[in-house]
Order: C-alpha cells, then structure tokens, then sequence
C-alpha cells in the first residue's frame, strides 16, 4: 500500500510530495499550524487526503484551541470541500483523534467501493487518459480515479494509462508516474496540450479524473485543465468520468459558479513573471458522462441537494 499519512506516537506523519519522485521523506507534525502549513504548500494534496490530514491536524489541538484550529485548517484550501466536512465531523465528536482515525478508515473503504465500481465501466483492452493525482496519496491509501485504473488493472481491463503532465506543478508526470510505475500499470506521461491529438487519433477510450468539490447539480471542480479535456472529451465521443467520494459532493453549493477557486502563488507558473495561476477549473454537469461514488454510479440529470445520509454525506442512487 503506498500511503499519504500515518498517525503515530502522538503525531501526524505526512509524506512530503513536493519531493516524490526523487525523494521520499517523511514530515513529523504534532501541531494544527504544522499540519495546516503541510496541506497549504501541497506536501500533501488530494482532497480527500487533505480532509484526513485536517481531520489529525484538529485533533493535535487542545480541547480549548480547537475552535481556533479548525479555522487555521479551514483556511488552507479554499475548494476542497473534504477538508470542512471533515473539520465538522471531528469537531463533533466526543474523541477527535477517534473521529479521524475513523474517518481514515472509512475513506479507504470508501476508495475500494467506488473503484470496483468504476472498474465495472472499463473493458478488456481500454486505453485511459487521467489529470493530476488521484490514486493512493491523494486519498487514504488506494485512490478514486487513481484506484478506478487499479482495480481495471487487476481485472484484465486496462491496458495502458495516458498520464497528463499536469502543469504548473507536475502531480501527473510526477506523483502519478510513481503510483504507476509501482503498482506496475503501463503509462506514458504526455504534455497537457496532448489530449486532443491523442483523442483524434483514437488512442483514448476513457477519461477518468478525481474531484475537489461537486456541486447540487453535478457541476465539478477539479486540477486546472481538467474542463478543458471533458470538452474534448465531448467532441470526441469518449465517456468522461468523475470518481469521488461521497464527502466530495456539496449539495450546500448549488453549481460551479458558487464555487471558491483557488488562486495560487504566480510564481509557481512562471518565476518573477506576470502570471495567473488559478488551481482548480469547473467543468459542467452535461459534459460528465458518469459520477461513480461508493454508493452508485450517478448518471445525468444530476440532482443532488437533498440527498443527504443522517452522516451528514450525500446519498447516491445506485
């Protein structure tokens, strides 16, 4: 199992992914400042990994901070809504660090549902094309899109993956990669721009992307570039799908326009250059061919305000 966090001795260990590939070195936090400044400068990233690390970041908090804590956490990633669905849940509970190793716990479960199911849309010899990470560090230990082209894998349905380098900071071509090469799943990386060459060409049969926040009606954000490939997508007959978990789902956002998106340091694009760095797009319900969760494959017309578990997560359908 490639992990993103562990929690030991009182701490929270986060594997820096600012180093992956090169290096692979482990972060010691026992404060939420430490924990929340991990997530702000991605040494940990994915959203539901981010909600899982604010999750043990709270609950490093004393009983008197915590207020205070989950605040500096809320603070750090403005579009990833797994991060305040978590905060609230551990905020809740009568045991913190209980509340967040159960959240851990169920979030890998959830994982493993959602990527069986996605499996189940894949047949033998699919080529998938991917954006950014969302496998096994992203996540809690097996991924969503990432855990999607896993479990197609072990089944004997997938056949190569098409890796988007995923500029400005390269989660594709470098975190991605790695998961990949580990679990030994063929890819080649390919520049961003590349998509639609490869879809014209026939090389895609699937597109397959993670989410930070869907909206009540369907609409997704996810890594920046991520719309552009499902208008491509669109143009070229080739399904594009969305695996999320549950907690990724806001029916308290009505669509992408309500949407914060984040907009990163400038300098991450070009160094002392003018520059717009925005980390996240918006891409629109209709261009979604599925949204597979742990709960069911959703398909169009989406409509998921009021589909609300007693947990406080939305309800799909099967």
């Amino acid at each position: 199992m490639i992990e993103a966090l562990r929690f030991e001795n009182g701490a929270l260990l986060v594997l820096d992914q600012r180093a992956l590939p090169a290096e692979e070195t482990w972060l010691r936090c026992v404060t939420p400042a430490e924990v929340a400044d991990c997530i702000r400068t991605l040494a940990v990233r994915g959203a539901p990994a981010i909600g899982i690390a604010a999750a043990y970041g709270l609950a490093l908090a004393p009983a008197a901070e915590r207020a205070v804590a989950a605040e500096l956490l809320r603070a750090t990633r403005p579009t990833a809504v797994n991060l305040a669905w978590a905060l609230d849940q551990v905020l809740a509970a009568p045991d913190p660090l209980a509340r967040a190793r159960e959240l851990h716990a169920e979030q890998e479960e959830a994982d493993r549902r959602l990527s069986a199911l996605g499996a189940d849309l894949f047949a033998e010899g699919d080529r998938a094309l991917t954006h950014c990470n969302a496998g096994a560090l992203a996540t809690a230990g097996y991924g969503t899109a990432g855990g999607v082209l896993r479990a197609a894998w072990e089944r004997g349905r997938l056949a190569q993956v098409w890796v988007d380098e995923t500029r400005p900071l390269l989660q594709g071509a470098r975190i991605t990669s790695y998961e990949l090469e580990r679990l030994g799943i063929p890819y080649r990386v390919v520049t961003d721009s590349s998509a639609g060459t490869l879809m014209a060409r026939g090389l895609v049969d699937r597109v397959v992307v993670g989410a930070d926040r869907i909206a009540a009606n369907g609409d997704v954000a996810n890594k920046v570039g991520t719309y552009p490939l499902a208008v491509l997508a669109a143009r070229h007959g080739v399904p594009f799908y969305v695996a999320a978990p549950l907690s990724t789902i806001d029916p308290d956002t009505p669509d992408g326009g309500a949407i914060p998106i984040e907009e990163r340091d400038s300098d991450e694009v070009a160094d002392g250059l003018p520059a717009l760095n925005f980390a996240f797009d918006v891409t629109q319900a209709e261009l979604v061919t599925a949204i597979v969760t742990e709960a069911g494959v959703l398909e169009p017309p989406y409509s998921l305000r009021d589909e609300v578990h007693t947990s406080g997560r939305p309800r799909a359908a099967d």
